[in-house]
């Protein structure tokens, strides 16, 4: 069964908040949100609020997947990664 647009928005939610929280992450988790992100862009119950958003995470994402030191990537947005929650809690 597939999951629900909004278990899908749970599951981005709480991969950018351990992020904010344990300042590290792995490269899976990042693919992972541009998996995310790619599957709630194209859904048309997604808020268009909550799309812009999206596109800020899936940036985010991909370059996690490719930076050399992803802990230091998490840790240089961590003001982004705690905002981007708060405003998909808004939207959704």
């Amino acid at each position: 069964m597939p999951l629900s647009h909004q278990d899908q928005v749970t599951i981005l939610k709480d991969i950018l908040s351990n992020h904010q929280t344990d300042c590290c992450g792995s490269v899976a988790e990042c693919e992972q949100l541009e998996r995310l992100v790619k599957s709630l862009m194209v859904n048309s119950d997604v808020n268009q609020n909550v799309k812009n958003i999206l596109q800020e995470i899936y940036e985010y994402g991909q370059h996690g997947a490719q930076t050399a030191n992803l802990d230091q990537h998490i840790l240089s947005n961590q003001d982004n990664l705690s905002q981007w929650v708060h405003n998909i809690d808004q939207f959704s």
